[in-house]
């Protein structure tokens, strides 16, 4: 991988520097407690019990066989929520346990509490459920003429008689993409005697998990303490309620420390996942390849319940033209309730969808005209001081769409492989195909996102620095899920101390105030920002304290030379302080989808190399490379990390990965049938980090950990299409899509 080019930071372990994770040798060498690992003197197992069909009406539920089993302590349904009986975030539609109905496959009923896992289990299965089964509705297009609807989105923005000389249209599809985090659902909730709980348990988001537990718990907020976890992943589907309702009644009930694990197929029904996306697309252009006009439709379904449908949406809608210019624009965004698995944010937060359907488009244009598509993209990249296609809202920060493209097209293609090792060939130990069968291809895509919450949404994180004689500490209550906060605000507080010794605390619910949540890139900029100006404060109170004699030549504070004079300057107690810190305001749409919607935006390019037998329909990711805007690097290994994270995830989804559904129901609920990348998937990444710093982000910094899996699908699906000339229109590529043709060829 490129090594990205840094000035030397001027204090040990601050902005700049690649500092090694305080968890990354516990976790790989297994003595990180995670979720699953958490124990508790008396603890009690909790099990749910389930219905296994996506539609049908409770016609009775009798827990009395679950009751008589010996260990068993309790079983609750939703007629013992004490308090509101649903939860959700923007609206709290979803019932805690199913009430009336079942509305997708897995859908929880009931609880137990047992002495033991197996006791429990067996409890939750003797639960009587008697259903009268249902017609699920699982089809988008019959979801929207129903009027099915989560939100709708129209942006109208040009003029309606605008059209080129040049058109193409398509139509394209996006599967169900499980976020497969290592990890299971799993928590512990404790009751704290005084009848409040303390609860341990999957979130990227404590204070939102707070809000909705108090409630449905009928206690006050600070009778709920919601834990910072140490959660093997995350990708989004973290940030709706699981298991922690359930938990927490089932302690309040019996007051007992009570604790549930999800094995793998229960995992799978018991969190969210991307939104399947059906898009209808028609981009218009002049004949020098200048874009005059997209038209799209974007169906995105929800499953039964909001969550955060109208979040998504509202990114799939607003970055449907990609990063290119456009005067006039018209798109229609629907998310939509049906009886599929419930859908939530995931790495991308609705922006993947439409970057695979424009991406496609851009191609399918470049290639009527008879251009380049590089040079098509370059002809209509957005960049600072230009207009977003949908919202018209000015790029007021940099953007380097240019850049990004320039960059990924410089780094040099991998030589051609003509040796016949199994590992580099498509079928590999599968010794399936010859050398002399294999195709090509190059593909390439860029993508745009948003950073931070938008649409006019109060979005605020805290932060709180003390110095204190041991050093300083930050208090935060930012959700690391793996992504780097762990050294991100510890950096970015180093380097404004100028001392090293700098720690960063995860404070429960009733410590601090919230920091958002681990989404939408928005923790390295809002929990950043705060614990920025939060030490800057400390750092000038500490300077009045008398510590003005540690500047050096260039006025900055070597907080590292107070080492030996914190005691005193601390003899008071800490110098600390506390910010809240908010981004600038932001518009809600008018009814036109028109406003300043965002706060900041993000860009990347990715190209894709790949290899395909096209007999077998086999594809082999030889290397992907991207060009990746990050503002500034503030730990460039992380960087690096997230980005192959990322494209391994992108290139998952444009290759094998997909839940598969019939009439609802999950037919391939584990890891042996769901297919993910392993090691010996992984393409060779190269990656060209471009900084242009951010105005308001810390040091100049991004978030940008969402990019590389975005357009990285888009990108691999084009290669593809470049190896054997087929339209692709569907995400993932299916083997018999490349020895028999697409399903769905574009109109």
């Amino acid at each position: 991988m490129s090594e990205v080019t840094v000035s030397r930071p001027p204090v040990r372990g601050g902005v700049g520097e690649s500092v090694q994770r305080p968890d990354g040798i516990p976790k790989v060498t297994g003595r990180f407690e995670f979720l699953g690992d958490m124990h508790a003197e008396g603890m009690l197992w909790g099990a749910t019990r389930r219905a296994w069909v996506p539609h049908a009406r409770i016609e009775r539920i009798d827990t009395t066989p679950a009751l008589a089993l010996p260990g068993v302590h309790a079983v609750l349904t939703q007629d013992d929520v004490p308090g509101h009986r649903y939860q959700g975030q923007a609206l709290t539609d979803q019932p805690v346990l199913a009430e009336e109905r079942v509305r997708y496959w897995g859908e929880a009923v009931a609880v137990v509490a047992a002495d033991d896992p197996e006791t429990a289990r067996r409890a939750a299965e003797a639960v009587v459920v008697e259903l009268e089964e249902l017609e699920p509705l699982t089809d988008l297009e019959l979801a929207r003429d129903r009027g099915e609807v989560f939100r709708h989105i129209p942006v109208r923005r040009g003029d309606p008689d605008a059209h080129g000389e040049v058109v193409v249209e398509g139509t394209y599809v996006t599967a169900t993409q499980d976020p497969a985090a290592l990890g299971t659902e799993a928590g512990l909730a404790i009751p704290d005697g005084q009848g409040g709980v303390d609860l341990w348990g999957p979130t990227q988001w404590t204070h939102v998990d707070l809000t909705q537990l108090a409630a449905c718990l009928a206690l006050d907020p600070g009778q709920v303490r919601v834990q910072p976890c140490r959660i093997g992943g995350a990708f989004g589907s973290r940030e709706d309620l699981s298991l922690q309702t359930h938990i927490a009644m089932l302690a309040l009930r019996l007051d007992r420390p009570v604790k549930m694990v999800y094995d793998r197929t229960e995992s799978f029904v018991g969190h969210v996942k991307r939104h399947a996306g059906l898009m209808h697309y028609r981009h218009e252009a002049d004949r020098d390849g200048h874009l005059v006009r997209v038209d799209a439709q974007i169906l995105l379904d929800g499953g039964p319940y909001q969550l955060t449908s109208q979040a998504v949406i509202a990114n799939s809608t607003f970055f449907a033209v990609g990063p290119y210019r456009c005067d006039n624009v018209f798109v229609d965004g629907y998310a939509l309730r049906t009886n599929n698995p419930p859908s939530g944010a995931m790495r991308g937060f609705g922006a993947n969808q439409p970057c695979f359907a424009a991406e496609a488009q851009m191609d399918r244009l470049a290639d009527e005209l008879g251009l380049d598509p590089i040079e098509l993209r370059l002809r209509n990249a957005i960049t600072q001081g230009d207009r977003l296609a949908t919202t018209g809202q000015l790029i007021e920060h940099p953007l380097p769409t240019d850049e990004v493209i320039r960059s990924v097209t410089a780094i040099p293609l991998p030589e051609p492989e003509d040796d016949d090792e199994p590992l580099h060939l498509p079928g590999g130990t599968g010794l399936t195909t010859p050398r002399d069968r294999v195709v090509r291809g190059i593909g390439y895509a860029v993508g745009l996102k948003n950073l931070e919450f938008s649409e006019g949404f109060d979005d605020f994180a805290e932060a709180r620095v003390e110095l204190t004689a041991d050093g300083a500490v930050v208090h935060t209550a930012a959700i690391e899920v793996g992504q780097g906060m762990v050294t991100v605000i510890a950096q970015v507080v180093r380097s404004v101390l100028g001392m090293s010794r700098v720690e960063v605390a995860f404070d429960h619910t009733g410590q601090i105030g919230s920091a958002g949540s681990t989404s939408a890139s928005r923790q390295t900029q809002m929990a950043g920002n705060a614990a920025l100006e939060a030490a800057t404060v400390v750092r000038d109170k500490a300077l009045e304290a008398g510590g003005g004699d540690h500047l050096d030549d260039a006025g900055v504070w070597r907080g590292d030379t107070l080492v030996t004079s914190l005691a005193a300057l601390t003899a008071d107690g800490p110098i600390d302080h506390h910010v809240r810190y908010r981004h600038r305001p932001t518009d809600e749409p008018d009814a036109d989808g028109q406003g300043e919607l965002h706060v900041d935006f993000c860009v990347a390019a990715h190209r894709a190399v790949v290899d395909v037998d096209p007999d077998l329909g086999l594809v082999r990711v030889v290397e992907i490379a991207i060009g990746q805007d990050v503002g500034r690097a503030i730990n460039p290994q992380q960087v690096h990390g997230q980005i192959e994270g990322g494209i391994a995830q992108g290139m998952g989804h444009a290759v094998m990965e997909e839940v598969v559904l019939d009439h609802g129901v999950i037919r391939n609920a584990s890891f042996t049938d769901y297919l993910l990348p392993t090691t010996l998937d992984a393409p060779t990444v190269e990656a060209a980090l471009v900084e242009q710093p951010s105005p308001w982000g810390p040091f100049g910094a991004k978030g940008m950990a969402e990019l590389p899996t975005m357009s990285a699908t888009p990108a691999v699906v084009a290669a593809i299409r470049a190896a054997t000339s087929l339209p692709l229109t569907r995400a993932p590529v299916h083997p018999e899509d490349i020895v028999t043709g697409p399903h769905d060829a574009p109109e």
